[in-house]
């Protein structure tokens, strides 16, 4: 995967902190966030100021995203508010889209991080490669190296985010959704699309998103999945030797080279291990955006005059992942491609015709009723199993 920028070239070229490699190398701990959030805003921004949202934008989302509210809460039964207060939406520039969703990633990334640092701390082989690669020079780049990943993955989905659940990534309880107008503009205007439309298609799809997401037991559910799939990443010592064994820490341009390209760290590890907890994760992602996308039809053809063509436009583009979006998505093990929406539609269609609405809504009721893998084409087993008694 190539680590350039949209207009081709090293998207890191002239990030500040290579002014400075003493004071990059002298942060310590698992992730440096300094460098995180540095390059995060740098890709977010293209290194530019962003100019301030207006403030109309905000009134204008707060009147759609209550429509969404109502719709939502009748079609699903559910609660949208996860926090205890009154949903609202906040309107941010990219950069500031990084940076809250960073921290919004943080929990998961350090968790990646400390099962990294701690590769090979078990082996009673001193001389063996993850060990030795490990020592001094790992324990000084690893926390640069995962700050820089980290910071280009943000800075790349804020380029492309229209919510906070492009990802259905769960965040910090919170009753805020984000949206990044520029972005939504943007998106319009490249597919001439009736900008109030697409936005309330948009907050309906966060409102749905956010609802689901918010059930305790589903965001437990997924939150322990993506924690034990990162924690078992491993190191590839060969792969991590031919990337990082030659480097000369105080040339700048190597470090911006090897260390903005996300191959980097992907190419250093074994996955393996990951693959049933990968299956677990698909299973209820799927889950999750056959519900929307049943949801979004349901309510958004009769409420959004231009449903149809917002639709096309916005599957099309949710499986036409940029190189960031990608990176994002393996490295957390949320790589939904069309397979896996499909398999999450055809799921939610066959509850649908042997139970109903009222048989969909047990769906996210407890733990209990959470689908398995195998039940994920087969939505005939997965009603008999939660028919059963405890």
């Amino acid at each position: 995967m190539s680590s350039s920028g949209p207009e081709g070239g090293n998207p890191f070229e002239g990030l500040p902190m290579f002014g400075d490699l003493a004071k990059m190398f002298s942060k310590q701990g698992p992730v440096n966030w300094d460098i995180a959030r540095q390059t995060a805003t740098w890709l977010a921004t293209d290194g530019k100021t962003e100019p301030n949202v207006d403030p109309l934008e905000r009134i204008r989302l707060e009147e759609l995203v209550r429509v969404a509210d109502l719709q939502v809460s009748a079609a699903t039964g559910l609660d949208t508010s996860i926090a205890g207060g009154v949903l609202s939406i906040l309107p941010v520039s990219r950069g500031d889209w990084a940076l809250h969703s960073l921290e919004a990633y943080r929990p998961f990334l350090e968790r990646l991080a400390v099962s990294l640092s701690t590769a090979g701390d078990d082996d009673d082989d001193p001389a063996d490669p993850a060990t030795a690669l490990m020592g001094d020079l790992g324990k000084m780049l690893g926390p640069v190296l995962l700050g820089m990943q980290s910071g280009f993955m943000l800075g790349h989905l804020a380029r492309r985010a229209l919510g906070q659940y492009d990802l259905p990534l769960p965040r910090y309880p919170a009753d805020q959704l984000l949206v990044v107008p520029a972005n939504l503009d943007a998106f319009a205007e490249q597919w001439s699309l009736v900008a109030d439309d697409l936005r309330l298609w948009v907050c309906l799809q966060e409102v749905t998103h956010h609802a689901i997401l918010g059930r305790p037991h589903v965001r437990a559910r997924l939150e322990h999945l993506i924690n034990e799939y990162v924690s078992r990443f491993e190191v590839d010592p060969e792969a991590l030797e031919a990337s990082l064994g030659n480097i000369d820490p105080t040339d700048a341009g190597a470090l911006q080279s090897i260390l903005g390209n996300p191959e980097t760290l992907l190419g250093a590890m074994r996955t393996p291990g990951q693959q049933e907890t990968l299956s677990r994760i698909e299973t209820l992602t799927a889950v999750i955006e056959g519900h929307v996308d049943h949801v979004m039809d349901t309510v958004g053809r009769g409420l959004i005059g231009s449903y149809g063509q917002l639709t096309e436009a916005l599957r099309r583009r949710r499986v036409e992942a940029t190189d960031g979006e990608r990176f994002a998505a393996r490295l957390l093990g949320l790589e939904l491609g069309r397979g896996q929406y499909e398999r999450g539609a055809a799921f939610v269609r066959g509850v649908v015709e042997r139970a109903g609405e009222d048989g969909l809504a047990r769906l996210w009721e407890t733990e209990r009723e959470l689908p398995t893998p195998a039940e994920l084409d087969a939505p005939g087993l997965w009603l008999a199993r939660i028919d059963l008694p405890d």
